[in-house]
């Protein structure tokens, strides 16, 4: 499976915090690291073999296992709004809000994601179970960096 999940989580998410690792298609971090809590962040399957419809958090307790689970879709969260409109895909049709490992394999399946929505929602879930941990930063990085257009913030969290 090629799903360039590092430079997917160091690129587009930028998650700050200094504990973390990307292990295979997964993100682990100890956002406080003071805490016996650890974030998992993988890719959640759609129905179909090699699709992925939105990110799966986790918050890991390090005696006890999975305390809370998560998933914030790439729908709801406006992530592929501009691409999806840009190639007349309407909600509900085929291959609308998802992305998929088996296109191009030589650049990233997610290209044109946009991340400021999921990173708001990254970032007040992380608030909530990590106290005093670094904050997601909302804010595109400079053009020069951005492989992918940024759709507006959101400060809700959609469950």
């Amino acid at each position: 499976m090629v799903l360039f999940a590092e430079q997917f989580f160091a690129d587009h998410l930028t998650l700050p915090y200094p504990e973390a690792a990307v292990v295979g298609d997964t993100y682990y971090a100890a956002p406080a690291p003071d805490l016996p809590l650890r974030l998992r962040i993988g890719f959640t399957p759609t129905i179909r073999a090699g699709e992925y419809g939105g990110l799966r958090l986790q918050v890991i307790h390090l005696e006890h296992g999975p305390l809370d689970t998560l998933a914030l879709s790439f729908a709801g969260h406006g992530a592929f709004e501009i691409r999806d409109r840009r190639q007349g895909r309407k909600p509900g049709q085929d291959g609308y809000g998802v992305f998929r490992d088996w296109h191009n394999l030589q650049t990233p399946s997610w290209l044109g994601l946009g991340v400021a929505e999921l990173r708001a929602a990254i970032s007040q879930y992380v608030r909530l179970w990590f106290p005093g941990a670094l904050s997601v930063r909302t804010q595109p990085r400079p053009a020069a960096q951005v492989l992918a257009p940024i759709a507006a913030a959101a400060p809700a969290l959609g469950r």
